[in-house]
């Protein structure tokens, strides 16, 4: 029966996700998910509270799917400029089928209020699952990234990622060549600046950018 019960579950999160793919957020309803997955409005609803639950679900799967991508392309590779290259463009790829109804979806999603904010507290498992790729791409770096530095770089590229994902949303290139454009100069600028956190004169800059950041995130919880 539990068996049965998460077959109907991956269902309607499959259709839904499929609509979201096909005709867009705004477009799709949780009535014609239920139609599309042959389920009844009341069945659909069991297993999701809403359209923003489904949301939640996309963004899972999408993180599931961009770290199983972003190991293998992680595969060989040691610098971290080649490191963060790898991890962002799998996180374009993994993104790819949803770009069209990105630009309407981002409209809900950017409201501070929105429950499928991707920075909202229902956001977490999402969020959490997209820094654990960054913190193993920092981690796994050779030269490694300066002692001071790892624990809050994972965060502040995770940052960045989204600033990415704000640009590739509206970038209407061929296959968003654009965006692709844009993660193969900034990566290596990023490593550079990083590795100058090592020079005792610009050690002290990076002290006092990353107490910015961390009081401003105290300030926040």
């Amino acid at each position: 029966m539990a068996a049965k019960s998460e077959q109907t579950r991956q269902l309607v999160a499959d259709v839904a996700l499929k609509m979201f793919r096909e005709i867009g957020f705004e477009k799709t309803t949780m009535r014609a998910i239920a139609q599309e997955a042959g389920v009844s409005v009341g069945n659909a609803y069991y297993y999701f509270a809403s359209k923003d639950e489904l949301v939640q679900e996309l963004y899972i799967q999408v993180q599931d799917e961009h770290a199983v991508t972003a190991a293998q392309a992680l595969e060989g590779v040691q610098d971290l400029a080649g490191r963060l290259k790898a991890v962002l463009h799998t996180g374009v790829d993994v993104m790819a089928p949803y770009h069209q109804f990105g630009s309407d979806f981002i409209a809900t999603a950017i409201r501070p209020s929105s429950p499928v904010n991707p920075f909202g507290e229902a956001s977490t498992a999402a969020r959490e699952a997209s820094l654990a790729i960054f913190r193993s791409a920092v981690e796994g770096s050779s030269p490694a990234v300066a002692k001071k530095l790892r624990g809050d770089l994972p965060e502040l590229l995770w940052l960045a990622y989204m600033g990415v994902a704000l640009f590739w949303v509206y970038d209407k290139s061929e296959s968003q060549r654009r965006t692709r454009k844009l993660i193969d100069g900034a990566a290596p600028l990023v490593a550079r600046g990083l590795s100058l956190a090592k020079i005792p004169g610009v050690s002290k800059v990076f002290d006092d950018v990353l107490g910015l950041v961390r009081s401003v995130k105290e300030d926040s919880e």
